[in-house]
């Protein structure tokens, strides 16, 4: 999503869509705290009464920045499966590509940890009360793109016989919480602190270990 660089008024076109790439500049830089509705409007070169025709408050433009958040980081999946080598093997493709889509995860946590922050906030309307504002229905809590990945590169393993049907009901949970518990241990953890090679070893044993579990009888 392309973003307006600060200083030029903004005179016509999609001011809604002009706010949330200005918000979502702001989460980059600082997470899901460092979305304001008025900055963002001071950002695109408009005043707050025109960001609120717009946007009901700060929750409303922070769920935007969410969603965005989210498909980031099932666009950043899907390009490191992208990159992972082929086999003839089916079972050994599997394996690579569920291997490829955690290293994307993680990738994606330790370059946009502002993002990656936002992709899981919880907005809430500036009452503190339910998210959607009065006289409007509650939208549907956006789709988890990360997880339906990890759920379908789990289905592939299956169906190549390497991963038992009877672990299957908790195995999307258990690989989501290996990469998303090893993101946040390297953004905000002890992790963080080990040399870039010492990191890099870590990610690949978390990984290894994530596709052990999934095919072990």
């Amino acid at each position: 999503m392309a973003a307006i660089s600060g200083g030029k008024s903004y005179h016509h076109g999609d001011l809604r869509n002009a706010l949330i790439c200005a918000a979502v500049d702001l989460a980059t830089e600082g997470g899901p705290e460092r979305v304001v509705l008025r900055e963002a409007a001071r950002r695109v070169g408009v005043s707050p009464t025109a960001a609120y025709r717009h946007f009901d408050g700060q929750g409303e433009l922070l769920r935007a920045v969410k969603i965005h958040a989210q498909r980031a980081l099932a666009e950043s999946m899907e390009r490191a499966a992208a990159r992972a080598p082929g086999a003839d093997d089916p079972t050994v493709a599997a394996e690579r590509r569920l291997a490829a889509l955690g290293r994307g995860y993680v990738g994606f946590a330790v370059d946009q940890p502002g993002l990656y922050r936002a992709a899981f906030c919880t907005p809430r309307a500036a009452c503190g009360d339910a998210w959607a504002p009065p006289g409007r229905p509650a939208e549907p809590e956006p789709e988890i793109r990360a997880f339906a990945l990890l759920t379908d590169a789990l289905n592939a393993l299956a169906g190549a016989g390497r991963s038992p049907r009877r672990a299957r009901p908790a195995a999307e949970a258990a690989a989501w919480s290996a990469v998303h518990g090893l993101s946040l241990l390297l953004l905000d953890g002890p992790l963080g602190r080990l040399p870039e090679q010492r990191r890099a070893d870590v990610v690949e044993s978390t990984l290894a270990l994530m596709v052990s579990g999934a095919r072990a009888d």
